[in-house]
């Protein structure tokens, strides 16, 4: 009888002991079905389900923490305190990596190199732009029209046939003929592909690659420029890189824009892609909306009051140009020295950029 009980006692020990295991393996189980992915799950249906339920606990949370920034804000305010410090979202661009050649405001050797350097003549107006525009020598039908909008987006540009000629017999002719710049624009699939900028008469030479084009005729609603001297806007040209680059550009365009033409060209450097726009703002009238209180009528029915509107309509042409080298000099593919070649080994990070 005794070797009975010590049995039984036994069994309850193992019994008591076996218990919190079983819910910690039901616990477990839990926490693996809530933390599972929707892409581990092969049917198509469930997938659907479970990633519709984490999108919705996902949009619940945020609207929580909206409320409660909100409320913390509100109440800081009524105590005549410091409302909390706003979040900054964490993006590729606030988190590059150091660079050493940022420009920076108080930067003396960067404003001294400015007055001397190839641009400075075109941007001090002591000589006014002129630029020739031309074709790679296997032209296509779409190249024309995307230099056609060219020439009524730069003031003062010529095209020329290239023909035969070779390049530096080009830019040989285009110093005879005392132009500031000559523009290639290279076609490869009948599809303009690559943009060549060679500054005159020292150089540099810049080579960018062309993507996303979209002519002025393909957007929608487009507006008709004017012969105006259009506002130029640089942004995001950081680096010493980025802002010899930009002063080049800019010595494409007048300096003395013309205001009431109401053109716009912006030039947006973003991760090292620089976006081309073209715009022009128009100034509307719009009869402002008055609330009406109920059984009472406004005085002011038969003249309500009037307000300004601004907007843009893009112009055209779109496109994207990216750096693919600079290179001291006017065009030189056989001794020519470069100042800066993309290469892809520069490519290992996607928070560095060199504009």
């Amino acid at each position: 009888m005794g070797r009975k009980r010590n049995l039984s006692e036994d069994g309850g020990r193992e019994d008591e002991e076996e218990k919190p295991m079983k819910e910690r393996r039901v616990k477990e189980k839990q926490e693996g079905r809530e933390s599972m992915r929707p892409s581990m799950i092969k049917n198509k249906e469930k997938r659907a389900v479970v990633h519709a339920k984490l999108k919705q606990q996902k949009k619940v949370e945020k609207r929580k923490k909206v409320k409660a920034r909100e409320a913390a804000e509100k109440k800081a305010l009524e105590l005549g305190e410091e409302p909390p410090p706003k979040m900054v979202p964490r993006t590729i661009e606030n988190t590059r990596e150091s660079d050493e050649t940022v420009c920076l405001p108080d930067d003396e050797e960067l404003f001294a190199g400015n007055d001397v350097d190839e641009f400075s003549a075109v941007l001090k107006n002591e000589r006014s732009p002129k630029i020739l525009i031309t074709t790679s020598r296997y032209n296509s039908t779409r190249g024309p029209a995307f230099i056609s909008d060219l020439i009524s987006v730069i003031p003062n540009a010529h095209y020329y046939k290239r023909g035969t000629y070779d390049l530096k017999k080009i830019v040989q002719y285009a110093n005879e003929k005392e132009f500031t710049s000559v523009i290639v624009v290279h076609t490869n699939r009948r599809e303009p592909d690559a943009l060549l900028v060679i500054g005159l008469p020292d150089g540099p030479t810049a080579h960018f690659k062309l993507s996303k084009l979209m002519l002025r005729k393909d957007i929608k609603n487009h507006g008709k420029p004017t012969s105006h001297k259009p506002e130029l806007v640089l942004t995001n040209f950081t680096t010493r890189l980025g802002h010899r680059v930009g002063r080049m550009i800019q010595s494409l365009f007048p300096q003395d824009p013309e205001f009431r033409g109401r053109r716009v060209v912006t030039f947006h450097n973003q991760r090292d892609f620089i976006f081309f726009r073209h715009h022009r703002y128009i100034f509307e009238t719009k009869e402002s909306k008055q609330k009406e209180s109920k059984g009472k009528k406004s005085k002011d029915e038969k003249n309500p009051p009037e307000r300004t509107i601004a907007r843009l309509q893009e112009c055209g042409p779109r496109f994207t140009l990216k750096l693919i080298s600079l290179q001291h000099g006017t065009f030189d593919t056989k001794g020519g020295e470069y100042e800066w070649v993309h290469k892809p080994e520069m490519d290992t990070s996607r928070r560095r950029f060199f504009l």
